[in-house]
């Protein structure tokens, strides 16, 4: 197929790089001027803009950090809805706001294109593995037509929903999860810290146990190194649950353990590590405690 890829991030470039093993021509633009060198070799044609890409290729797909980013890829001057023709299909692979997907969708829809809502979960180990966890809203057909191309990315996809915003709502849900997890994490190794335990035997004991987790595995042994290089940005994990507090808003749904969470991620962002990997929210907890879940001659190793 002609993809079009727009965003080549953290995610996206590695993301944009399986299609291309995977045969798909590429057509390039991100924000940034410096497209990666590898895709570049490999063939794939770089665009000065979103309208470029769109009139160069069949399926377009976004990854940008948020939801103006989205608006903007979609919207704004010389942008992808100026390139498309009848036909064409949008993706959407961002996490944002599903109602303001929903609106996206309509407004491509009328364009006489398909728009599928496809967020992603897994983080940079995902998207380099191709091993994402994709979540996806919008017609089974066009749903049908993009499954080739998830398939290249992510190990697990799922249709979530025939309603555009569906896969947003899923991804919603998701960094809910992730989020209070990896405070819950956090909270677990502080408080093994400040009783005078060993939080690295307390977590290997922890591993054995009904707590076992992925993140408790992955994300409690960057705290206990202090490697905070990022998987995933706090600042990300912060916008993920305040796109599912609005959410939750204008549901009347309460959602008590997402807020504290994201005021944990909020305080994190104010003392300048909104680029840390979110499992640096263990330093939040560690300055109120007076303590560290590691030893004194720990050196974190913040984001370059």
């Amino acid at each position: 197929m002609k993809v079009g890829f727009v965003g080549l991030g953290i995610m996206g470039a590695p993301m944009a790089g399986h299609l291309q093993k995977g045969g798909h021509a590429l057509c390039l633009f991100d924000l940034m001027p410096e497209l990666p060198g590898d895709l570049l070799t490999g063939g794939a044609m770089a665009r000065d803009s979103g309208r470029a890409v769109a009139e160069a290729s069949d399926i377009v797909i976004l990854m940008v950090p948020d939801t103006p980013d989205v608006a903007a890829a979609l919207f704004a001057d010389n942008c992808v809805a100026q390139g498309l023709s009848p036909g064409k299909l949008v993706i959407d692979m961002s996490s944002i706001s599903p109602t303001a997907t929903t609106d996206f969708a309509n407004r491509i829809n009328d364009l006489g294109c398909d728009y599928l809502d496809a967020p992603v979960s897994g983080g940079s180990v995902g998207a380099v593995n191709g091993a994402l966890t994709i979540m996806v809203g919008g017609p089974q057909a066009a749903f049908d037509r993009a499954l080739p191309l998830f398939e290249l990315m992510g190990g697990t996809v799922t249709l979530i929903g025939t309603r555009n915003g569906d896969g947003q709502v899923c991804k919603a849900a998701n960094q809910i999860i992730v989020g209070v997890t990896v405070q819950a994490v956090a909270e677990a190794l502080v408080l093994a810290a400040k009783a005078g335990a060993d939080p690295a035997i307390v977590r290997q004991a922890l591993m054995g146990g009904a707590a076992a987790s992925t993140i408790l595995e992955n994300h409690g042994a960057r705290m206990l190194e202090g490697n905070f290089e990022p998987g995933f940005r706090a600042e990300l994990q912060q916008k993920d649950l305040n796109v599912a507090l609005s959410a939750a808003r204008d549901l009347g749904v309460v959602l008590p353990l997402a807020a504290t969470a994201e005021g944990l991620y909020n305080a994190l962002t104010a003392r300048g590590r909104a680029k840390a990997d979110h499992s640096a929210v263990v330093t939040i907890l560690e300055e109120l405690a007076a303590c560290r879940v590691a030893p004194k001659n720990r050196k974190d190793r913040k984001p370059s």
